[in-house]
């Protein structure tokens, strides 16, 4: 398949975000993603309902949702029926009980992802990657847009693509942090299906023209 882009809306401009979400109507990119902080999982905090109610109003693709808070079961329901996610992505690190949290997600409608930051290795998803339509590779530390890219996430997609292939599953990789013109090749050779863009998609000179080279 050829790889999905999903320009990540914590980068555009939060004074004109009707703007900027019909941009990416009019482009070629594929999701939104949105990143859902709390202040407690991630030092830093992003959007409420409110706003999200106001992206529903104005997107016309698909929401990718990363929940980067604590007790994200809490809010499960909430944010597939208010906010109408069609991708929900919990970590695994804030999840004690994933298994039952990727059922939670799609007995509400939701595909499931399942997010791994920078120091957990793919191995943890072994018993549970059956369970899960995507996992979302964090390719920065979580919580801030502009990091620069972790080179050693590269091994990390090529360590999940194969128990991906091992278990003859279909599931989704995503890569999220210092995404770019400069290694979105690199990252589908390695495996990547789905790349999420923010400085580099809403920092550009030509925003459409950046996701037209990146889907090629």
């Amino acid at each position: 398949m050829n790889q999905l882009i999903a320009p990540s809306l914590l980068s555009a401009d939060f004074g004109n975000l009707a703007r900027d979400i019909q941009m990416i109507n009019n482009s070629q990119a594929d999701w939104f993603h949105i990143d859902i902080m709390d202040g407690h999982f991630v030092p830093n905090l992003s959007f409420g309902f409110p706003v999200l109610k106001s992206i529903v109003v104005h997107a016309k693709k698909p929401l990718d949702i990363h929940l980067m808070i604590t007790n994200p079961d809490m809010y499960i329901e909430r944010f597939c029926t208010e906010a109408h996610a069609d991708i929900l992505t919990v970590h695994y690190e804030a999840c004690t009980h994933l298994h039952r949290t990727l059922q939670s997600i799609k007995a509400h409608g939701a595909k499931a992802g399942v997010a791994l930051n920078p120091h957990t290795p793919v191995s943890v998803l072994e018993d549970i990657l059956v369970e899960a339509d995507m996992v979302l590779l964090m390719s920065v530390n979580p919580g801030f847009g502009g990091q620069k890219f972790i080179t050693q996430t590269i091994e990390k997609i090529k360590k999940l693509k194969q128990m991906i292939d091992n278990q003859h599953l279909n599931t989704l990789i995503e890569i999220d942090g210092g995404v770019g013109l400069n290694n979105h090749h690199t990252l589908v050779e390695a495996g990547a299906n789905v790349l999420v863009c923010g400085n580099s998609v809403f920092g550009a000179e030509n925003p459409v023209a950046t996701i037209d080279l990146l889907k090629k």
